[in-house]
């Protein structure tokens, strides 16, 4: 029996790429009364009955069981002019905890989410270039400061450990600096699986920006369209297609990789949009001014970068992502297009503004021009978005 969203609704669910799956206690029809509540809100059971299908003795045992356990919660009954008040239920905030890490490419975030997405703890640690070794510890090291801090029953409420992370990390070791020998340690590693010797509860991985996506699929209120492509501006760029209010990660997890995609520069070449609109390119251009780049990592506000610098690379990421967005929309028609990244709002915005006029002047023909709006995760979409992975697996339909 299957669940379906109103096609208006961009919360839809999306499927960890990579990773073991969890061994759930909950049965399908439970997981579906969650879901259909993380969707729809509050609602009473005869409605929940209504809208999944099932009996409405089913629908009552089954949200009594999950009532007990802790998973949703009743909200004050509705009075009515006949009858007995009709009593929603809801989403428990502390029914299940996760543990969400974005390990990238200068720091790595390690956040405790609680069952509705909400941020309860946050741990950070940036570096010159991430190593296994080094991001190893920090999760050990973060991980237990933040259990530390909870009840002895939040903790045991802790159902999982997403992991947000680039693929094909030991590939990058030149534009980050890193010696070759450093970056290679990745290659070949079963990162899921060491992280997992850590923890006794599921632990999953998937691509970071397919992660960004997801975050934006299953918390965020950006899509509101079925379909679309999505942008993540961060160390490197990269993204996520959404179709029917689904991520699409593809076979190996690489869907949506859109960095490597060649475009036009501002130099008359042809170069790969990665090389264009990352945030490592400004990075660079600090570098050659004699400023400090890391002030880049340590967080997206007071970045005072001088307006020069910040214009030039903002002309030249918004060139090369709007000839993407036109090849994307040649492939399919995506009606709606996300920008979102590691930044600021107001850079962010900077960003889409220009990104629509350098759209202008493309040739649209036999093309349909999409929507362009922010993305309404943020920063740390990257993180929520792995967060959401052991959500999905062990307690979505």
């Amino acid at each position: 029996m299957n669940y379906e969203k109103p096609r208006h609704s961009p919360a839809r669910a999306y499927r960890p790429a990579h990773g073991a799956r969890g061994d759930s206690a909950l049965s399908r029809n439970e997981k579906l009364v969650l879901t259909l509540l993380r969707h729809e809100g509050a609602a009473p059971k005869a409605q929940v009955a209504k809208l999944t299908g099932l009996s409405a003795q089913s629908a009552s045992v089954i949200m009594r069981k999950l009532e007990q356990a802790g998973l949703i919660e009743r909200c004050e009954p509705v009075r009515g002019k006949v009858g007995q008040p009709s009593v929603p239920m809801r989403i428990a905030a502390q029914g299940a905890l996760f543990f969400g890490l974005k390990v990238g490419r200068r720091s790595a975030d390690l956040f405790l989410v609680d069952f509705l997405g909400r941020i309860l703890e946050s741990q950070r640690r940036t570096y010159a270039y991430p190593t296994p070794r080094t991001t190893l510890s920090f999760i050990a090291e973060a991980a237990r400061t933040i259990s530390a801090r909870l009840p002895a029953a939040s903790r045991d409420r802790i159902a999982g450990m997403g992991i947000s992370m680039p693929g094909f990390l030991w590939e990058w070791g030149r534009q980050v600096g890193a010696p070759s020998h450093e970056m290679d340690a990745w290659r070949g590693l079963d990162f899921r699986g060491e992280v997992a010797t850590l923890f006794d509860f599921p632990v999953l991985l998937q691509n970071d920006a397919s992660c960004a996506c997801g975050a934006e699929v299953i918390f965020g209120q950006g899509g509101n369209r079925p379909d679309f492509l999505y942008f993540y501006v961060g160390h490197f760029i990269g993204g996520g297609v959404v179709l029917d209010y689904r991520l699409h990660t593809g076979p190996t997890g690489n869907a949506g990789s859109i960095g490597p995609l060649p475009v036009p520069s501002g130099a008359g070449d042809i170069r790969q949009l990665v090389d264009i609109a990352s945030l490592f390119t400004l990075e660079a251009k600090l570098q050659a001014a004699g400023l400090d780049p890391m002030l880049l990592w340590a967080g997206t506000e007071g970045w005072n970068i001088p307006p020069d610098i910040l214009d030039t690379w903002i002309d030249e990421a918004a060139a090369g992502i709007a000839h993407t967005i036109v090849a994307s929309c040649a492939v399919f028609d995506f009606e709606q297009v996300i920008i979102d990244g590691w930044f600021a709002r107001d850079m962010r915005d900077a960003l889409i503004a220009e990104i629509g006029k350098e759209m202008e002047k493309l040739n649209w023909a036999g093309l349909v021009r999409p929507v362009l709006t922010p993305g309404s995760i943020g920063p740390d979409a990257r993180t929520l978005g792995a967060a959401g992975l052991p959500l999905l697996d062990g307690f979505h339909a």
